[in-house]
């Protein structure tokens, strides 16, 4: 199973990241300005790891309702998706990929996964 790693961030706030079995970075999310936020972001998607997918690579889309996960293109021409809440805030984005399928599997990758363990490591004290 996978995990999510919490971090503090050099401007004092906190962001975490899914990683899968493999150890390789799914998705990352926003910043945030408490480390309690970030755990609401993580319930987040442990509720929302299911809902429709929204691709807007098609030439014709069905627009989805919030929350929805969004497949697009970005300005390199890769792929990437995000998981946008109920409010339309996006609490996972990922990296960008070439294959429209990567973008997919790492979709799946995340729901797969929704569940896993928080690992905080702000709590971790260099030696």
């Amino acid at each position: 199973m996978g995990e999510y790693i919490i971090k503090k961030t050099s401007n004092d706030g906190f962001v975490f990241n899914i990683v899968a079995n493999n150890k390789e970075i799914v998705g990352t999310s926003q910043t945030y300005k408490s480390k309690a936020a970030a755990k609401v972001g993580i319930e987040s998607i442990r509720k929302n790891a299911n809902v429709e997918i929204e691709d807007q690579t098609l030439q014709k889309y069905e627009e989805k309702k919030n929350p929805k996960w969004e497949i697009y293109l970005d300005k390199a021409n890769e792929y990437r998706f995000r998981l946008k809440a109920i409010n339309g805030e996006i609490i996972i984005a990922s990296q960008g990929y070439t294959a429209k399928s990567s973008a997919k599997n790492g979709i799946d990758s995340i729901r797969r996964n929704a569940d896993s363990d928080i690992i905080d490591e702000t709590l971790i004290i260099d030696a």
